[in-house]
Order: structure tokens, then C-alpha cells, then sequence
């Protein structure tokens, strides 16, 4: 079983027991987050698809840490000018483990 859902205007997909990460999210580690906008599960029966959002699905997550992820380097450069700018940015991400997928 799994399943596509938005998580942090993110399309993401999820299956029960596995680790995820994604933009960081406003809440503490340990603590338990619950997703309902489901975009598509698929279990024994077959996929269903949600128009735009599957009715009666609930997602439960737990939050495992937040972290930064690699740094990407951006440099800057206009020859025979004199210009040159190195600049850095690592985004911060929040894993996840996906506990359960509920189905009503």
C-alpha cells in the first residue's frame, strides 16, 4: 500500500514504515502530524484517485529530526569587470516516519 499526498506544497510518496523528508515543518521532534490531503492510494483493490483530494484518508506521521540538506554554491561572475560573488545555501528538511495510512 501507498500513497501520494501534499505535504508542504509538495507532492510526496509515502508508504507505512518508511522515512521521508520534506520542507521543514513547524513542529516539534517526537511530536505526531496527521495529513489528510491525499492525492491517490493504492492498496489491494486498486488505486483511487481524489478529485482533487481523496475523501476519508488519513496519513500519521511522526517527526524524526530536522536537518540541513546539502550546501549548493552560487557564484557570480562578469569578466573583465572585477566582479565576483560566491555566495551558499542549505535549505532546512524535516524527516519523517510514516507510521500509518487509515483508510474509512
Amino acid at each position: 500500500m501507498y500513497a501520494i499526498v501534499k505535504i508542504a506544497g509538495e507532492q510526496v510518496k509515502v508508504a507505512p514504515q518508511t522515512r521521508c523528508f520534506t520542507a521543514k515543518l513547524p513542529h516539534e521532534v517526537g511530536s505526531e502530524v496527521t495529513f489528510e490531503e491525499v492525492l491517490l492510494i493504492e492498496d489491494d483493490k486498486g488505486p483511487s484517485f481524489g478529485a482533487p483530494f481523496v475523501k476519508g484518508v488519513k496519513i500519521i506521521a511522526e517527526v524524526i529530526k530536522h536537518l540541513k540538506g546539502d550546501k549548493v554554491t552560487v557564484f557570480k561572475k562578469k569578466r573583465r569587470k572585477g566582479y565576483k560573488v560566491k555566495r551558499g545555501h542549505r535549505q532546512d528538511h524535516t524527516q519523517l516516519l510514516i507510521k500509518t495510512i487509515t483508510k474509512n
